[in-house]
């Protein structure tokens, strides 16, 4: 494949994007100077980019980098790409006001150093069961410089006996042999960060199931799930006794995230 040939089969702002990383300029220079003659390294590595997106290779993983609420975030392919629709768990995590936050399967450390960046005073604790994923994270928190107690353990169990005004989760979801899995991005993020037993809710089961011992009095679980959940999610709250329960629309209008409260 010829460079002319790759920014064809690119979209045009993809094309920028691997062009400027390729190259160490910035995409508006790249935009400012097409006639510009690459190196041959840069060139080569262009290349090698543009041959991995046509693959299906996600740009983010391309680029090692994606933003997500204002902060760019170091990913790699033991993460999953942090997405839009996952800023609702902030915004509605952010109105809680937390002074104590618990971020369950955190990945990139996405959502955890989100709140932490828009409630610097309050402490934010965040577990992972994948060691690739929690170093990802950990280069976060250090690149940001933001705070962040990262543990690692499957949900619950690196804050035994710990409670929290608020626990977060964006956990697995998506049911086994969900068709999905085999299309677009998701065929190259990790499964386990994706899949939940037969019906895509076996891990909200599990963190709902433990959430209220965690919870300070009038104490908040939020959780995203995904399309069609909402119901099934809204009753497993119900199961342990929260409050207040409710769910909250994405910018497409599909119920996204869901939450409730520990009596006071």
């Amino acid at each position: 494949m010829k460079v002319g040939e790759a920014l064809r089969a690119l979209e045009a702002r993809e094309a920028r994007l691997l062009l400027a990383r390729a190259t160490g300029f910035s995409e508006a220079s790249v935009l400012a100077h097409p006639e510009r003659e690459l190196p041959a390294e840069a060139e080569t590595a262009f290349l090698e980019f543009a041959e991995r997106r046509a693959r299906g290779e996600p740009i983010a993983y391309l680029l090692g980098e994606k933003e997500f609420y204002g902060l760019p975030l170091a990913v790699n392919p033991a993460v999953l790409i942090p997405r839009p629709e996952t800023e609702l768990l902030v915004e509605r995590a952010l109105a809680r006001n937390p002074s104590s936050i618990l971020d369950l399967g955190t990945g990139s450390g996405a959502v955890a150093l989100a709140l932490k960046r828009h409630l610097a005073s309050a402490r934010v604790v965040a577990v992972e069961r994948s060691a690739a994923a929690l170093a990802v994270a950990r280069r976060n928190a250090l690149k940001l410089g933001l705070e962040v107690d990262l543990r690692h353990g499957l949900w619950f169990a690196p804050v035994a006996g710990e409670r929290f005004d608020l626990v977060v989760s964006n956990p697995p979801y998506v049911a086994v042999g969900d068709p999905h899995l085999a299309q677009g991005d998701l065929r190259f993020e990790p499964q386990s960060a994706l899949v939940a037993g037969a019906d895509g809710l076996q891990a909200l089961r599990e963190i709902a199931a433990s959430a209220a011992e965690h919870l300070n009095p009038g104490g908040w679980l939020l959780l995203e799930h995904g399309v069609g959940q909402d119901d099934e999610v809204r009753k497993l709250l119900r199961e342990q006794g929260l409050e207040g329960i409710e769910s909250w629309p994405d910018l497409a209008g599909i119920a996204r995230v869901t939450g409730g409260g520990l009596k006071s």
